[in-house]
């Protein structure tokens, strides 16, 4: 039976620079929101003809995203190793939008908010456009799942 899924997510909290109540926020939303509801389907034939679900670790080491996908039995399915270099800029941008609207939400008003989350959410869909390029051939996910990967990748503090 198929069940293309994550039910658990952990973050490698080593690879996280730094925390504050923003980034703590986002990380156990986007974290919930992806446990809740998503599509996640390795495509690769392990030849057992297990499909779900998935229990995923995520990490940074290297420049390179690290995605240890294991069965629920904590029995290693696959291991994806991706090079960031091309989420560098997308992931500054992102950070550099998501200051201005934290900075926003304090004193801007409610057009400069809006205008600001636009941006956000544009710079955000932007990432998960390339995230799931990136996965391409790899792993399948619907659009909603690569945006919330996304966030938890940014939680990592990509290191250079």
């Amino acid at each position: 039976m198929s069940d293309p899924r994550i039910i658990k997510v952990d973050l490698d909290e080593a690879t996280i620079l730094r925390r504050n109540a923003d980034i703590e926020q986002e990380r156990r939303v986007a974290i919930f929101d992806l446990i809740e509801d998503n599509f996640f389907k390795p495509l690769r034939d392990m030849g057992d003809g297990y499909a779900g679900p998935y229990h995923l670790s995520i990490s940074v080491a290297d420049g390179r995203l690290i995605l240890d996908i294991r069965r629920p039995d904590n029995a290693p399915h696959e291991m994806l190793i991706l090079s960031l270099g091309r989420f560098r800029r997308v992931v500054k941008d992102y950070f550099a939008i998501c200051d201005s609207y934290y900075q926003a939400i304090r004193k801007a008003s409610a057009a400069e908010i809006e205008t600001i989350d636009m941006a956000r959410r544009g710079v955000h869909n932007e990432a998960a456009e390339l995230l799931m390029e990136r996965l391409e051939g790899k792993v399948e996910v619907d659009f909603a799942t690569a945006r919330r990967l996304f966030t938890l990748i940014c939680v990592l503090h990509i290191k250079s």
